[in-house]
């Protein structure tokens, strides 16, 4: 029997050993996965944000799905971050690097695009100064909003997107008519429609043809001088469909660089930002962004439902020479998913161009 028993105790003994052993295996391999998980989550987050990083790098828009988050580009600080601290968890020092540069590239991209305003422009004499609004209806839904807006902000320019006939029938009433004697009306059920109104007597009307969406255009007389108004609203880059967005950004393009005779100014809803290479190239033939004059680049537009804080500026004002932006303001109109802009605008004459 003693025998027997220390046999026993000898075989219990041995079976009680083996829960530890388990245990300790279990929680080694715990600890193995935990720093490999971390290290796919911060690669995970870099993946997402360095190929729309290297597009706004090359100055490309590149394909779907690449110009739709560079829309959100300023955001990429938020997955950037998350991706160093996963990093540092799994200590893997490439993906620190990685996530370093990644968080370096947005930060230099965040910088405003295009010229500060020129100094001394707020105390310069100018031969006119005038107010622009811009505001994209979201198909005739924030009409109500819009005629609201124009009695409290009296802006004398004014570039309406997406304008469908119960758009056009509330710019016909007697008050608009007052207020905006002058305009061009194109409404069109859906997002298709827009309208320039104008306080100042308008001429030399055109229209962008090349365009799915509705852009008239005109002269008009400020003062003594004629600038050019152009109504903005090329196609938005859709998933999968971003060739006609680049087409008519494209346009836009050519537009700003034939020569006009007088200055240019476009509003609108360009479907872009400064992040964009096609908005850039806009930019790049000589005009000047109205928010980015008054500090306020960043300043999101679209969606409403989420901006501020976060969105993406995709509603401009755009001045050619002898213009100057000396204020914006960002508007939210019930109805739509944009945010109206309105910018304060000097003109100089043309001797002191």
């Amino acid at each position: 029997m003693a025998r027997g028993d220390r046999g026993t105790r000898a075989r219990s003994g041995a079976v009680a050993v083996r829960p530890g052993r388990t245990a300790r295996r279990g929680a080694a391999g715990r600890g193995r996965r935990a720093p490999g998980l971390a290290a796919w989550t911060a690669a995970l987050f870099l993946a997402v944000i360095t190929a729309p990083l290297a597009a706004r790098a090359l100055d490309v828009d590149g394909p779907t799905p690449l110009p739709q988050l560079l829309a959100f580009l300023p955001w990429f600080l938020a997955p950037g971050w998350l991706a160093l601290a996963y990093a540092a968890l799994a200590r893997r020092w490439l993906l620190l690097g990685w996530a370093a540069a990644a968080l370096a590239a947005t930060g230099w991209f965040l910088q405003p695009y295009g010229a500060d305003a020129p100094e001394g422009s707020a105390e310069r004499p100018a031969e006119a100064r005038f107010r622009v609004l811009t505001a994209n209806l979201e198909h005739g839904g924030a009409t109500r909003g819009l005629v609201e807006t124009l009695r409290d902000e009296r802006p004398q320019l004014v570039s309406v997107q997406e304008c469908n006939p119960r758009c056009a029938r509330a710019l016909r009433t007697a008050e608009l008519r007052d207020l905006y004697p002058h305009r061009v009306v194109a409404p069109s059920e859906g997002a298709g429609g827009s309208a320039l109104l104008s306080r100042f007597p308008l001429g030399g009307e055109t229209s962008l043809d090349e365009s799915r969406m509705a852009m008239p255009g005109a002269v008009v007389r400020i003062g003594e001088s004629r600038v050019r108004v152009q109504v903005v609203h090329p196609m938005p880059p859709d998933v999968g469909e971003t060739t006609a967005w680049k087409r008519e950004l494209g346009v836009l393009r050519r537009l700003a660089e034939r020569p006009h005779g007088e200055p240019l100014l476009m509003a609108g809803d360009f479907n872009s930002s400064q992040d964009h290479a096609a908005f850039r190239a806009v930019l790049d033939t000589g005009l000047d962004d109205a928010a980015r004059q008054a500090g306020q680049s960043r300043t999101p537009t679209w969606p409403t439902a989420t901006a501020p804080p976060l969105g993406a500026q995709i509603d401009h004002v755009l001045l050619g020479d002898r213009m100057v932006a000396i204020g914006a303001d960002f508007l939210d109109l019930p109805g739509t998913d944009h945010r109206a802009l309105v910018a304060d605008v000097k003109l100089f004459a043309a001797e002191d161009d």
